[in-house]
């Protein structure tokens, strides 16, 4: 096939006609005609095998297609992340989240983040039957965030830690090598051509915590898929010995979810997607939590639409700010980009010493290294052409 009867092509499931009313005069065969009726499915209302006129467009009519064979045929013609996209546009164009409640449909889904935050959504209607298959659709997407996730985090987090102590009589491999040198450059050979280490300087050895990381997280539907990737970090903060972490959710009342940690998919199963929002209310209780306000890092995980007085939710975050808390204000923990949020809200924070911007999961590790190290963090944002929201300095 020359390219211009390749463009002939693309044009004609993109326009999704058939016959010469389209203007490409190109006919479909074969695997293009099933890739056809799958998009027809979708975007133009049809069954499997109807035939469709007119422009790819968003309206639907009452037909539906045949879910298990349509997931298969979207599986097989696109790659995963045209998958995903597909399916999160079948959840609202063909009741898919309906659908979502039968096991044998679930089975046959691309899991990806977006997909649990919707199985989150309808864990108060998903029969019992069906309840574990979604764990299992769930663990599948927690255990790829691990894997992509779990190692920078952890590697950067304890990186920061073991250069915030240091100890005199290290073991081999816990001797800080630069240091060490420039500690006996003095006892320098240069006979042998070699430095005679009197002083050996290491990295830190503490069994209890040398930080404390509270992560609080609005539950509001919109934020479902921060409650998912802040669910994985909490339980990979939560595994290291030298990091005490608690993990807060919230909407008008508020949960503290620590105990779950050794397990995400349990702590993402706890949580309630929807409802209103008392922010006020979650940072008085995660303020509680705090008992050694300089050796603290509280991150607040929400889009500051308050439900609740702003006054007092001001007045609160500048009481844990100035007791020397390092609190951040993430808009988004998740890759989708702008976040819908109140700047007003998030303004004012970043004016109280509390910078609020949106993050994504990749950036999450380092951002953590530099607020451990107590850096500023609206500085590291910038380097990383990451927006903080503005807001006049309060005296």
């Amino acid at each position: 096939m020359n390219s211009k009867e390749e463009q002939l092509r693309r044009w004609r499931l993109v326009l999704g006609a058939s016959g010469k009313s389209d203007g490409t005069e190109c006919g479909l065969a074969g695997d293009d005609l099933r890739m056809d009726a799958a998009l027809a499915a979708l975007y133009d209302g049809q069954g499997f095998g109807d035939e469709t006129r007119g422009k790819r467009s968003a309206g639907l009519g009452a037909s539906s297609p045949n879910v298990t064979r349509w997931l298969g045929d979207i599986r097989r013609f696109f790659p995963k992340s045209i998958v995903q996209v597909l399916q999160k546009d079948a959840m609202t164009r063909l009741d898919l989240k309906r659908l979502l409640l039968e096991p044998e449909m679930l089975e046959n889904v691309e899991p990806d983040v977006h997909l649990v935050g919707t199985l989150l959504s309808l864990t108060s209607v998903i029969p019992e039957k069906t309840k574990a298959t979604a764990r299992i659709v769930v663990r599948r997407v927690v255990e790829e965030l691990e894997r992509r996730l779990a190692s920078p985090l952890q590697q950067a987090i304890m990186g920061s830690l073991n250069r915030s102590i240091r100890n005199r009589r290290p073991r081999h491999n816990e001797i800080d090598w630069p240091r060490t040198i420039r500690a006996n450059l003095k006892h320098y050979q240069p006979e042998y051509s070699t430095i005679i280490p009197e002083t050996r300087i290491g990295f830190g050895r503490k069994s209890s915590a040398l930080r404390d990381i509270v992560l609080c997280v609005d539950q509001s539907g919109s934020m479902a898929g921060s409650i998912v990737y802040s669910s994985v970090m909490a339980a990979v903060i939560g595994s290291l010995r030298a990091v005490r972490t608690s993990l807060v959710f919230f909407d008008t009342a508020v949960v503290d979810m620590t105990e779950k940690l050794a397990d995400p998919v349990d702590v993402l199963f706890g949580a309630q997607l929807g409802g209103g929002t008392d922010i006020h209310r979650a940072v008085t209780y995660c303020q509680g939590l705090v008992t050694r306000p300089k050796e603290t890092i509280f991150v607040l995980i929400s889009d500051l639409i308050e439900g609740g007085n702003k006054a007092q939710l001001y007045q609160r975050v500048a009481s844990i700010a100035s007791s020397g808390v390092n609190m951040i204000a993430l808009l988004a923990l998740d890759d989708s980009g702008a976040p819908c949020f109140d700047h007003e809200v998030a303004a004012n924070f970043t004016a109280l010493g509390v910078p609020a911007f949106a993050c994504t999961p990749d950036l999450f590790p380092d951002m953590m290294a530099n607020a451990i190290q107590r850096r500023d963090i609206s500085q590291w944002a910038a380097t990383q052409g990451i927006k903080v929201e503005r807001g006049e300095k309060r005296g």
